[in-house]
């Protein structure tokens, strides 16, 4: 009996420390696509400084950037095999659900005050609840940014500028409809094919907020930056519903608080960065115009009305964020 009993001592002991053990090693992975020195990688890093604090050892968030763990199609994927348990897409969500679309129009939100109250508003019954359908969960909304257009053909100061020009876009239909609709030659390419891509003239040009031009060293292989604004991506800390849900609800209360709590270092971070990035490309030896977004907007017309009848709701989705500017 004394044995029995020594054996059911050792037992829970080993339990014990097994729990213990899986508990430390619990390593939840954070894949993006950002190079070091973009938004994305400061956004993520802050996150997982902020998530390990809250977690203490429960788990420990590891981040990694420059498309290590896949490109943003790849990082979807792998999200939903529970291979990665964050990921940070962007432009991409609009082929995943077409209400992502919406943020795809150009000049349709204003500014961070209108993305924010776009979310407020809309982001749980609209936005929220397409990311699930797809078996995804939106954690928090971060930045991609305000998008600027460069290239080695010519200073883009209206659509017509665009003719001819073989510009990189991110995968997503409506972006390539876009620069379709203003004359260009969109092409379709993952983010960290795009230098090279730049490098030996399969491509003229690309379009990217500063923060990525700046990162990816776009400058030392483009001639022209023409500020544009066109399209303001939100970020997306993305991950799968099914998988996140198994993890233990408290760790997964603290990386949500972290990841909302990230947002608000992720807008002053952003708008830091338009100023001090847009100097430094200037620095760089970019030439600089700023384009007449008059002339763009009124070109942008027919896309509003392509994407309105795309889908039951799309003019609806369109005048609800329409709605939420000031």
């Amino acid at each position: 009996m004394r044995n029995v009993t020594k054996l059911v001592a050792l037992t829970s002991v080993l339990l014990a420390s097994t729990g213990i053990v899986q508990a430390q090693s619990l390593e939840l992975r954070f894949g993006h696509v950002g190079n070091p020195g973009s938004l994305f990688s400061a956004s993520a890093d802050e996150f997982a400084r902020i998530a390990n604090e809250k977690l203490g050892d429960k788990a420990t968030v590891q981040v990694f950037g420059s498309s290590q763990l896949g490109n943003d199609t790849e990082l979807l994927q792998k999200l939903k095999l529970g291979q990665v348990t964050f990921a940070l897409p962007s432009s991409v969500m609009s082929s995943v659900a077409e209400e992502f679309g919406v943020f795809e129009m150009p000049y349709i939100i204003k500014d961070r005050a209108h993305m924010k109250r776009v979310q407020d508003a809309i982001g749980e019954s609209v936005f929220q609840q397409a990311a699930k359908s797809k078996g995804y969960r939106i954690l928090a909304y971060w930045e991609n940014g305000f998008r600027q257009i460069t290239n080695n053909v010519r200073s883009i100061n209206k659509p017509d500028d665009l003719k001819g020009v073989k510009l990189r876009t991110p995968k997503g239909a409506w972006r390539v409809k876009m620069f379709q609709l203003y004359g260009a030659n969109p092409t379709p390419m993952a983010f960290s094919e795009v230098f090279t891509a730049l490098q030996t003239n399969v491509i003229d040009g690309q379009e990217n907020p500063y923060a990525q031009i700046w990162s990816a060293k776009f400058q030392e292989v483009q001639k022209y930056l023409s500020i544009t604004d066109h399209v303001y991506t939100p970020a997306y800390v993305l991950v799968s519903d099914s998988h996140f849900s198994k993890l233990p609800q408290d760790v997964q209360d603290l990386l949500v608080e972290a990841a909302q709590e990230a947002q608000t270092f992720v807008y002053e971070t952003a708008a830091a960065l338009e100023s001090d990035l847009l100097n430094k490309l200037k620095e760089g030896g970019m030439e600089v115009n700023n384009a007449d977004k008059d002339a763009f907007i009124a070109a942008s017309k027919p896309i509003y009305d392509e994407f309105a009848a795309s889908f039951d709701g799309g003019a609806e989705l369109v005048k609800a964020v329409q709605d939420q500017a000031e």
